[in-house]
């Protein structure tokens, strides 16, 4: 097939390959890590939430008596934990304040930093990870690099940043 000058072909670029040797040998969180980190997340998420659930039945619905409750069916909860893990990824470049508790950040596998859709990607796996039943965040068992289903969603790993302790220091 013959390419006109003003028009080529495109041509597939290995992304990652360059990306993946920076990140080989990384030290990734733990399990253990990971699941504080989300806790804490939900913690704050529900936090930001009641609030703005309350204002909004009792001033724009009128509602007189209001049952407030979590879970993951309720659009006002969706939407506060999607922008909440969405711009906490963002700004934070993978560290939510869940994460920096648990000592722990999102790293991106296709570039230096995360940009605003891989931070909603991200926010989205969670929603992935539940609606499989909890089975998108066991996969960190079997999985050779630890990735959940929010990992695999928006293309990154989560590791570690405690520093190691020096093993020739004689205490």
């Amino acid at each position: 097939m013959n390419e006109s000058a003003g028009r080529q072909r495109r041509r597939y670029h290995a992304h990652a390959t360059v990306r993946a040797a920076v990140l080989d040998g990384v030290l990734l969180a733990t399990f253990g890590q990971r699941a504080l980190g989300y806790v804490v997340d939900l913690l704050i998420a529900t936090v930001i939430w009641a609030p703005l659930e309350f204002a909004w039945r009792y001033y724009v619905l009128h509602e007189q008596r209001i049952d407030l409750k979590w879970d993951f069916h309720e659009a006002g909860n969706i939407v506060v934990i999607l922008l909440y893990l969405g711009i906490a990824n963002y700004l934070g470049n993978g560290k939510t304040p869940g994460k920096w508790v648990a000592r722990i950040r999102a790293v991106s596998l296709t570039g230096e930093s995360m940009g605003p859709w891989q931070s909603v990607e991200r926010a989205l796996g969670y929603g992935a990870a539940v609606l499989e039943g909890g089975l998108g965040f066991v996969q960190f068992f079997w999985d050779r690099n630890r990735m959940c289903a929010q990992d695999r969603l928006a293309e990154t790993i989560v590791v570690d940043e405690r520093k190691p302790k020096d093993r020739t220091r004689v205490e």
